[in-house]
């Protein structure tokens, strides 16, 4: 079930709010919502109460819960520019365009089942593969998530190879040999 929200003709440029948009695509409602609360861009804020309508929308007209709900698309697209000019030395004018944009977050429902899976996984099942070859993709993603959740629990961390400044007499001069940084 696909739930829509919209916000028209937002004075900030478009290239500013996908910033933002890009760090909430294809995450939870709840994870998106502590994202953009901790963000500090002008766009996190207008985002966030947009998301909250959506959330509300799917709430009210569908009856869903709000943990099954993630953001499958958020689109921002370009309005019109508002054009003003400004006086420049020896009487000229320069052009200032104020841009403004659309904005579209709509909402998917995740199903029970798939509440585990991380959206990348998801989408992969989603596909349902009819191929062989395909199958072995899903199956290496699988295997490569598991793989990354093995090596958080266990925290490994290696030790980084750092020379220190050696010094070598040789006939009497003191030479130093450092290494270089690339």
């Amino acid at each position: 079930m696909f739930v829509t929200a919209k916000l028209r003709y937002l004075r900030i440029a478009p290239r500013k709010v996908r910033l933002v948009a890009d760090l909430i695509r294809k995450k939870s409602v709840e994870e998106a919502q502590t994202i953009l609360s901790f963000t500090t861009k002008k766009a996190a804020k207008v985002l966030l109460k947009l998301l909250k309508q959506a959330v509300f929308n799917a709430k009210a007209n569908f009856q869903l819960k709000e943990k099954n709900l993630y953001i499958s698309k958020i689109l921002v697209d370009e309005g019109p520019k508002y054009k003003r000019w400004m006086p420049r030395a020896r009487g000229m004018a320069s052009p200032i365009q104020k841009k403004t944009s659309h904005i579209t977050i709509i909402l998917n429902e995740l199903a029970e089942v798939k509440s585990h899976l991380t959206p990348r996984l998801r989408s992969a099942i989603e596909k349902k593969p009819k191929k062989a070859k395909e199958i072995k993709k899903v199956e290496k993603i699988e295997k490569a998530e598991e793989i990354e959740k093995v090596s958080k629990i266990k925290k490994v961390k290696l030790k980084p190879k750092i020379e220190v400044a050696k010094t070598k007499i040789k006939r009497g001069i003191k030479k130093i040999f450092r290494r270089k940084a690339f």
